[in-house]
């Protein structure tokens, strides 16, 4: 499981991050008045509770990307920053309505929800999932809704209940190469999460289907484009690309960081050769980065 990964965990990562990895650290006035709504309205974050590196880029434009049924996660991931929790959480009625008021302050024309793992409950969290997006679309009708889900422990049925909801964008990250899966995702499969995105496609052919991944855990250039393959080959419309980041010294080192030249060319191969709506592919590229361009290619591509 996860804490056979600390062998892996105490590979040394290389001592500098190139030039086109730095971000510089967000100023206070940039990312406040997003920040203290989160903290009036009691809400996480990914880009908190994940340290994601575009936190100011996106505070400062005034939108976020909304962490659900959190911050714990049930999954102990080892390149993930979020905190381990098991600990017997019932889901809370007010978070719907405390998400719906953030979004309507914030006037948000694009809005991704997403969650950590809760294997403890019975469909996975789906029906948070549809209870947040029924009260955000009663306060915000215009508002176009990403989400991004956990593999649900492969229950279809809460897969369907979820999907009930509707949403135009629905993500789910493949996250690394099949390889990789024992030491990165132990507790996830790599068909498992494939079959997810065919049925979401065969299931709802109006939504558009999503997925992303990491590169620098070890994987070669090869492995990641046979899954952008996979991908293709299960009729995903859109894909993320961006470079691993140790968080800490307990976590996965990074095995190599991947230039701007290589993330270009597999956005080429996907767009050009392979058929994606859409690869965003950088070192910085985050699931959620730049989410709202994907109202765009509904407007291109209309279902």
């Amino acid at each position: 499981m996860a804490g056979d990964s600390s062998a892996t965990a105490l590979q040394p990562s290389p001592a500098l991050k190139p030039e086109w990895l730095r971000v510089k650290a967000p100023q206070r006035e940039r990312i406040g008045a997003v920040a203290d709504l989160l903290v009036d309205l009691k809400l996480n974050t990914v880009c908190q509770e994940a340290s994601c590196p575009n936190i100011g880029e996106c505070f400062a434009g005034g939108t976020a990307t909304f962490l659900i049924m959190g911050p714990g996660c049930t999954r102990a991931c080892p390149y993930c920053d979020i905190a381990f929790d098991r600990s017997d959480r019932g889901l809370d009625p007010s978070e719907p309505e405390r998400l719906a008021e953030a979004v309507a302050r914030l006037g948000l024309r694009h809005v991704v929800i997403t969650s950590v793992n809760r294997d403890d409950l019975p469909d996975g969290g789906a029906s948070q999932f549809v209870a947040c997006v029924e009260r955000l679309r009663e306060r915000s009708p215009a508002t176009t809704v990403e989400l991004l889900i956990p593999d649900l422990c492969g229950d279809w049925q809460a897969l369907e209940a979820l999907m009930a909801c509707s949403p135009d964008v629905l993500n789910h990250n493949i996250e690394t190469v099949p390889r990789l899966y024992p030491r990165a995702r132990p507790q996830a499969i790599y068909e498992r999460s494939l079959e997810l995105l065919r049925r979401v496609r065969e299931g709802w052919p109006k939504v558009f289907s999503k997925s992303g991944l990491m590169v620098g855990l070890g994987e070669t250039d090869e492995e990641v484009v046979a899954v952008l393959r996979d991908l293709r080959a299960h009729a995903v419309d859109i894909v993320t690309i961006g470079q691993y980041l140790s968080p800490g010294p307990k976590h996965l080192a990074v095995d190599r960081f991947v230039t701007p030249d290589q993330f270009d060319r597999f956005r080429r191969l996907g767009e050009e050769e392979l058929g994606f709506l859409q690869v965003v592919s950088s070192p910085l590229t985050r699931s959620s980065y730049h989410a709202g361009e994907v109202q765009q290619l509904m407007r291109r591509f209309p279902r």
